[in-house]
């Protein structure tokens, strides 16, 4: 794209053009009088596109998803874990590569198992499997083996520094790493070295988790085709792991990891555990601060980890949780979790139409595994409003977040090139008009509303993945999602496509080729800043649904 030099030749023709693309209709008298005026408007904008800004620098304006007379919840942090025995220590590798976090800081806290030991399992494995998944755009084997081996040595000392002392992570390859290449999935950026760390970096670190490397993302968080290839599904590696944290998701339920950490903006954490099959948590909007994240959708953007379990994305976030002076959206909240917990008096909505044409056995099947836990199951709906047409917000700020890519042409460099991938958003959304992206700001605002008054009656809603509008309207307002595993089917390789190119598409029994058994999920959303809630119910739908324990299969 180049920016237009010469806007006094602006015909009446070029007007009613425009008005086509921005679909409304003009008067001849209309355009007539508007055409000697467009040139300080072209002017203004010209001169401004010559302002060049940083990913980090945010805008002004900041989205709260707080509405007026909103209390926060208890600020202070309140949180208990599971106390049982983590049993004896396994003999396999593999057996200890897949366990979830909660045994692992066992099995560490108590010398039965050593970080080093811990993360040299992991490292063979990524030599072994990381390749064939395509998942690993960095690995730090010898920066884990030294934060391993600094672990052990406080452990022997006596200081034990929390739930993920010692525990190997991966994190998604937008997040800044002090002298290591962060990519963000883009070849434009593919040798980037920052200088410094992002604050969740920081604070894993001060936790004893040990960084194993940089997982793929898919080209500035969207989809699965990164410039190191496409991040495959460990269940069938004909097809991605969907988007756009790709390789959290992957390495994950590949047992390449303790567990990960993920971005979404809409989709980015439910998507590839939906089709990877691991647990997925999206914090509420603000929880987690984003300061040394890349910058797609300032006013969406949500930091989360992904896991093997309910209970291991609970320990990651205590340790996230909190704002960070570096990120302007950022809010300060209390976390309350009690991993004994029962669910008495817990109130479980759903939409029925999410459970009606489209849904499959496994959705219908974790809807009644919920009822037999002894909540009261209550009906609800949400106003009829246009909920997609708030993707046109992220449009434009992903759009203006790479705004130099879009003038300067360097996104040709990109290797989807699609309609639906960026490089062709990004242009097209230059068409947007200012006017109807502040009436989406006020229809955001009704959606909140809406999402508010809907959880007055209700603690948690279930559904499937797609649940009517769910995916893109909380993802609008920040709510808090948890998606869990609910069991398996048998479905041919799947093309990308569905939601937004490069997310989920549902299963298709006429679909033909080889079948593979792949996992499928649930999605439980809660109020916000409310995810204890939310977790003690995962919790207990993830052990009465009984699915996490299959693991895939690299054997051939």
């Amino acid at each position: 794209m180049t920016d237009a030099n010469n806007s006094d030749d602006i015909t009446l023709g070029d007007i009613a053009s425009a008005e086509r693309l921005m679909g409304i209709t003009y008067s001849a008298q209309e355009r007539a009088q508007m055409l000697d005026n467009f040139s300080g408007q072209i002017e203004a904008a010209r001169n401004r596109r010559a302002v060049q800004f940083e990913n980090a620098e945010p805008m002004a304006c900041r989205f709260d998803p707080r509405l007026p007379g909103f209390e926060m919840p208890d600020p202070d942090i309140n949180l208990r874990w599971t106390d049982a025995d983590p049993g004896p220590l396994p003999q396999s590798d593999e057996d200890i590569a897949f366990a979830p976090v909660t045994r692992l800081h066992g099995w560490i806290a108590t010398k039965a198992l050593t970080s080093r030991r811990l993360t040299g399992i992991y490292l063979e494995r990524i030599a072994q499997i990381g390749p064939k998944l395509e998942c690993f755009a960095t690995v730090t084997g010898d920066l884990a083996l030294a934060q391993a081996d600094a672990a052990d040595a406080l452990l022997q000392k006596g200081q034990l520094l929390g739930p993920l002392h010692g525990i190997p992570y991966v994190i998604k390859d937008l997040f800044d790493t002090a002298g290591i290449t962060t990519g963000w999935g883009a070849e434009p950026y593919q040798n980037r070295v920052p200088d410094d760390d992002a604050t969740v970096v920081t604070r894993l670190r001060d936790a004893g988790a040990v960084l194993l490397g940089k997982v793929a993302l898919g080209a500035l968080a969207y989809n699965d085709i990164w410039y190191g290839g496409r991040c495959r599904n460990p269940w069938n590696l004909n097809e991605g792991s969907s988007g756009s944290s790709a390789g959290s998701a992957s390495a994950t339920a590949a047992g390449l990891c303790g567990f990960s950490i993920g971005t979404e903006t809409l989709g980015s954490i439910t998507s590839p555990c939906q089709r990877c099959g691991t647990t997925g948590l999206r914090p509420t909007f603000g929880r987690v601060p984003r300061d040394g994240a890349m910058a797609l959708c300032w006013s969406m953007d949500k930091i989360g980890p992904i896991c093997r379990s309910v209970e291991d994305t609970a320990m990651v976030l205590a340790t996230l949780n909190g704002a960070g002076p570096g990120d302007p959206a950022s809010i300060q909240a209390g976390l309350q979790f009690d991993a004994q917990a029962g669910l008495e008096g817990l109130r479980l909505g759903y939409l029925p139409e999410a459970f009606g044409e489209g849904a499959t056995g496994l959705d219908h099947a974790a809807l009644e595994t919920a009822r037999g836990l002894g909540v009261e199951l209550v009906q609800v709906s949400l106003p009829d409003l246009p909920y997609g047409s708030l993707m046109n917000v992220l449009y434009a700020e992903a759009a203006a977040a790479f705004e130099d890519l879009t003038l300067d042409g360097r996104d040709d460099t990109l290797t989807w090139q699609d309609a639906a991938a960026w490089p062709n958003v990004f242009r097209r959304a230059r068409f947007l008009s200012a006017v109807d992206h502040v009436q989406l700001d006020r229809l955001r605002w009704r959606v909140m509303q809406a999402l508010d008054k809907m959880f007055s009656d209700i603690d948690v809603l279930i559904g499937p993945f797609m649940t009517g509008p769910m995916l893109v309207a909380s993802n609008f307002t920040g709510h808090p999602c948890l998606h869990l595993r609910s069991g398996f089917f048998d479905t041919a390789t799947r093309e990308p496509g569905g939601f937004g190119g490069g997310k989920i598409n549902m299963p298709d029994a006429k679909q033909d080729g080889p079948v593979f058994r792949v996992p499928q999920g649930i999605s439980l959303w809660g109020k916000l800043f409310d995810e204890g809630r939310l977790l003690t119910l995962g919790m207990a739908l993830e052990a009465a649904l009984a699915c996490n324990g299959e693991r895939p299969d690299f054997s051939s």
